[in-house]
């Protein structure tokens, strides 16, 4: 056979694949932007729906190269597999494995981590196609470590930061004054981690930070400043003079709790566009060069289709793992649910900067448990998290041998 036309083949049906993927993890990880938001009654579905959409796509487009790198070309080593066509038919197999794992999980409700299951999906084909020895384990083993890590450090600082807000403003005789005070604190933060890492991972930001070090390092620090100010004048404005009440303190951050939820969506875009389109990025660069070349550059328009395919997703099916995650593991108040979307977020983002595909299913979970075992153990629904807990473990195995099984069967058919 003509390997050029099955290269193109593979292709065009990957942007199928990556399109499903893209669908199905942003109808599934939605909840991990908006289920605070939506759980504690801050927003409605529908308003959750235009924000995740449109912060995930644009956190996809301009921060989600270094990630998709890592899924593209990071877990299973080239070298190994001499025949170029054996990785268009794998990475196409891992695709339409995940693509089709998360959405039966959508269906179902159930919060899954679509990072689980392409990296799966990606293994799975690895080791049926070159054996163990192509698979680069050291990467495997450092994901695996930050879908451990990254949860439970979710958890305790979700739990600190709910501990700090009680501590500064809801046990303070002056509550309102100390709102404003820790809300523009917050925003400093916030704006402080974007900040960085649009210079750290769009083409723009770096090629700037490259060009005039001193002046990003200036809009680094004063754009955050502007916006704490900014916020500081909302909230004099806003809050009444009084000391207020717990009640006051929560309704001031309702509107802290949605601009967080919007962080968290645009970190999310970042770090989970990797899952749909690194596969589609490697196909793509297979059909053009019939290689995969070491430090891979992401095309923007890949990275925006699957952006187009999240938003999309979220859309249609978002609201199904919304309320588990939102609304079954624990009761979230305004400031419960700021606690869950800073700790997340910047977890999330975090790990995007460093190029490591961690789970913001994982990551979400935990938050929202650390934030709700401070009301004590009884407060969190443990028969829940065990079950959400099954089948994270269960995604993996069955993500790769699903791949194995896809692949065999394509190979087959097409070699």
């Amino acid at each position: 056979m003509d390997p050029s036309p099955l290269f193109d083949a593979f292709f065009y049906l990957a942007i199928f694949g990556g399109c499903l993927m893209a669908f199905s993890l942003g109808a599934n990880d939605v909840a991990n932007s908006m289920a605070s938001s939506v759980g504690s009654r801050a927003i409605t579905i529908k308003h959750a729906i235009v924000i995740a959409g449109l912060l995930n796509f644009l956190g996809a487009a301009f921060l989600g190269a270094r990630v998709t790198s890592t899924i593209s070309n990071g877990i299973v080593n080239p070298e190994y597999i001499s025949d170029p066509r054996i990785l268009a038919i794998g990475m196409f197999s891992a695709l339409l494995t995940a693509g089709t794992w998360v959405l039966i999980s959508t269906l179902t409700g159930a919060p899954v981590s679509s990072t689980h299951s392409i990296v799966g999906g990606v293994l799975g084909f690895g080791l049926m196609a070159a054996g163990a020895e192509s698979v680069r384990w050291s990467v495997i083993a450092q994901i695996a470590i930050t879908w451990v890590a990254t949860p439970i450090f979710a958890a305790l600082l979700a739990g600190v930061i709910y501990v700090m807000i009680k501590k500064t403003i809801l046990e303070k005789r002056q509550k309102l004054k100390a709102c404003r005070f820790w809300g523009s604190v917050w925003i400093f933060l916030t704006a402080i981690l974007v900040s960085i890492s649009f210079f750290l991972q769009t083409d723009f930001g770096r090629g700037f930070m490259a060009a005039r070090r001193t002046l990003a390092i200036a809009v680094i620090i004063v754009a955050p400043i502007l916006l704490a100010l900014l916020g500081w004048r909302l909230f004099t404005k806003l809050l009444p003079e009084d000391e207020g009440d717990a009640e006051d303190v929560e309704k001031s951050y309702r509107g802290l709790l949605v601009g967080t939820s919007a962080y968290v969506a645009l970190s999310q875009g970042a770090n989970d566009v990797a899952n749909a389109m690194g596969p589609v990025c490697a196909l793509y660069l297979l059909a053009k060069y019939r290689l995969l070349p070491p430090k891979p550059d992401m095309p923007m328009w890949i990275l925006a289709m699957g952006g187009i395919g999240i938003a999309v997703g979220v859309a249609l099916l978002g609201y199904k793992v919304m309320q588990t995650v939102g609304e079954k593991i624990t009761k979230l108040s305004y400031t419960k649910g700021f606690a869950v979307n800073f700790s997340v977020a910047s977890t999330v983002l975090l790990a995007s900067n460093m190029g490591v595909p961690v789970s913001t299913t994982t990551v979400a979970v935990g938050a929202v448990a650390g934030v709700g075992s401070t009301g004590g153990m009884k407060s969190v629904n443990f028969k829940l998290l065990f079950k959400i807990f099954l089948f994270w473990v269960a995604t993996v195995p069955i993500a790769a041998a699903t791949s194995c099984l896809f692949f065999l069967a394509l190979k087959a058919i097409c070699l």
